[in-house]
This record gives C-alpha cells, structure tokens and sequence, in this order.
C-alpha cells in the first residue's frame, strides 16, 4: 500500500515509492529504492524535503494514523496527473550560457551517478530499471532547451577516468538537440533521449582491461568491443520500462547506411531515424572526448572529419541537421578572427552557423593577453578567419570560457 508520511517518519528499511518535490532538489537519482543505510536516511532527512510516498508491501510501515488505502490511491492519482498537466504546460525560456552553467553542471552530477549505478547493475547481473532514469532525462531536455551549449559543452569536457558513464550522457544531451532540430517532440523526444543514455550499457559487460586498454587494440580484442550493442540489447531485452527505440539504437548505433558497420550490417531504410541520429551523436561524442588512448579532437576539426566521411557513414539529412544543431564552429572551439585576435566560441546565433557569439581574449599581434570582449558575430564586422588548435597555444580553454 502507498502512503505519503513526512520525512521524520521515514526509518531504515522503508521502500521509498516516490520523493516529493522537483529532482533537482534532492541527490538521489532514482525515483524508488530501499532506504538501507544510515547514510541515505541522514541525507533524506537533511536535504530540505518534507514529504515521500512509502510502498509498505516492499519495505516497513509507519506508526501512527494514515489515509485509507482508496482514499491514498485517489489522492496518489490526483497528484500524478496535476503533475501531468504541469509537465506538458511548462514553457521552458531559452537563457544566457552563463545562466545555465551551474544548473547544467548538477545534472551532469546526477547524470553520471545513474548511469554508474546502472552499469553496476548490469555487471551483478541486476535486472535495470529504464524508467528510472526519465526524471534525468526530462531534466537534461530542460536544460538543453535553456541553452544547449551549457550541457553540451561541460559534457565534452569530461575525464578520461570519466568517460564510459559521461559518454552515455553527453550522447544523450546530443540526441535531445538533435530530435529538436529534426522537429521532434513529446515522447518521441524523451525516447530519443532515453535511447541516448542507455546505448552504450552493453558495456558494461566488456572487461575493464579491453574497455579501458590504454594502447591499440588486437583484432580479437576489437571482436570483445564489437559484442557490446548485442550485450546491451539483451540487458534492455530485460529492463523494465525499455521500449522499442532504446533497444533499436543500442543495437544499432555503429550500423553504417552503406552497410558497412556492425553488428548486423544492415543499411539503407532498414535503419530507423533513432538508430542514424544515435550513429551521428555518438561518434562525434567519442571523436571529442579524451580516452585512455587518444586525446579528443577540437570540436570544429570533428565536424570536418565527419563531413568527409558522411557518404556511406552517416544519413545525409541527420547529419545536416546535426551540423545545425552544434554549429561549424561549435561551443568550445578556439577561433582566430580576421583582426588577428584568438577567442573561444560560446553560443549559436541564430543568423549563421558561420556566425557564433565568441568571447575574444589574446592578440596574435601583440602575442598577450587582452582584456576580454564578448562578440556576436552575428551583429559585428569580425569574423571568423580560421579554427585553431589550442594546445599549440598552450590556453586553458575551459577556465577562459568560464565552464
């Protein structure tokens, strides 16, 4: 039976059906879990919530007066659909990157301990519960309809140590901006999104010593990496609450349209619209990243190497709106403008890809530091005479941009 008790009933040994209140306002990820340790009770009881829902057929009851069980489940209903309605009448406001920076940094957090917690699982064995992580998900969207480049570009900036578990939810902040510029909504967007994160669960099940090889791979090495898409497609096969476009993209995600990938090979209109945005995401996730055995490459550098590789790789039209989405110059990227000052892109503009807003900070003229400008290209005679590599310059481009 539900029941909603204040948070000084909670004990050790409850099952926790629901925290009420915003996700963002608590440090647990998941929605429903055994209260166990002393440890989560402390934090449950100090980190400001008043209210949770205990499920007392999964965990132990409280002491004292409570509603009846129908009179629970009416109140339980009404609550999840004033919810409902609140969700779908929501207007989230686009905001300034430096708005979104440290909210984007949070979820990131909570995104890297649920995707953590969930390869764990599958590693024991555990059936995981997809579902689960729809709160993140909903909260990753949010954050990239404020401003996609706060998320996406703290997701870039990852640790090596960081990247199995961070890659799962950069790939999905990259999924959720994708579908918006294909036009998609509602559920089909949050499938995107769930797709995105889950896609790479197969390894989970790869050994540490392949997964995480510092030096190149042999050929029966790479054959153990192959069999990750099928691994994590048998781990969704399972789950609770996956559905139809997260088991095709972790299936799929390294298919090819000319038939050239893996594990199925398969081409052409046999691969979903899911399947080749889940192919673009990641590879450009995976190419900008740092690994254990290559430093990533520069954000605009990435998009010119996919460009070249885009017939047979990748769908022309995913692609296309891929580049729209993140820019020729992405967020990140260090320029070199026509008046000989280098500065680091922030945000799209809405005018040109070829037109981003940047903040300007050293003089190749001069070869010092200057004080910094914020440009948009957009609206002014500057603009942008070539890419440069930032470890030629020595720049620590995150402190510089402020992430």
């Amino acid at each position: 039976m539900l029941k909603k008790i204040h948070v000084r009933s909670v004990r050790s040994g409850m099952f926790i059906n629901e925290i009420c209140g915003s996700w963002m306002e608590h440090p647990f990820w998941k929605k429903a879990f055994l209260l166990s340790t002393d440890e989560d009770l402390k934090t449950l009881k100090t980190c400001g919530i008043q209210e949770v829902w205990i499920d007392t057929e999964k965990g132990l009851d409280v002491e004292g007066e409570v509603l009846s069980p129908s009179r629970e489940e009416e109140q339980k209903k009404v609550e999840a659909e004033l919810k409902k309605v609140a969700t779908e009448n929501r207007v989230v406001q686009r905001v300034p990157v430096q708005n979104e920076v440290q909210r984007a940094r949070a979820i990131l957090s909570k995104g890297k301990a649920a995707v953590t917690s969930m390869f764990n699982e599958a590693r024991m064995g555990k059936a995981i519960s997809v579902s689960e992580a729809e709160p993140l998900v909903d909260e990753i969207s949010n954050s990239i309809a404020r401003n996609p480049e706060a998320f996406l570009n703290l997701a870039r900036l990852k640790n090596v140590d960081d990247y199995t578990y961070m890659h799962s939810v950069a790939v999905c902040g990259l999924m959720i901006a994708l579908g918006k510029q294909l036009g998609l909504d509602g559920r089909d967007l949050k499938d995107a999104g769930i797709a995105g994160l889950m896609h790479d669960v197969g390894k989970a099940l790869i050994p540490n010593e392949v997964l995480n090889k510092p030096g190149k791979l042999t050929d029966e090495e790479f054959e153990i990496i192959k069999t990750h898409p099928r691994r994590g497609w048998e781990i969704l096969n399972v789950a609770e609450g996956a559905n139809d476009v997260a088991l095709d993209v972790c299936l799929h995600h390294h298919e090819r349209v000319d038939g050239t990938g893996y594990p199925e090979r398969i081409s052409g209109d046999l691969l979903t619209l899911f399947a080749r945005m889940g192919a673009v995401c990641d590879v450009y996730d995976a190419l900008t990243s740092n690994r254990c055995y290559k430093n990533g490459w520069e954000p605009a550098e990435t998009i010119r190497k996919m460009a070249e590789w885009r017939n047979g790789h990748f769908d022309e039209r995913v692609f296309q709106a891929f580049v729209k989405t993140i820019g020729i110059y992405p967020s990140g990227t260090l320029v070199r403008l026509k008046s000989g000052r280098l500065a680091i892109v922030i945000e799209q503009t809405e005018k040109s890809l070829l037109m981003p807003i940047v903040k300007a900070f050293f003089s190749t003229k001069s070869n010092e530091p200057i004080m910094p400008e914020m440009i948009d290209l957009s609206r002014s005679r500057e603009s942008i005479a070539s890419a440069e590599d930032p470890a030629q310059w020595g720049f620590d481009l995150k402190q510089i941009a402020g992430f």
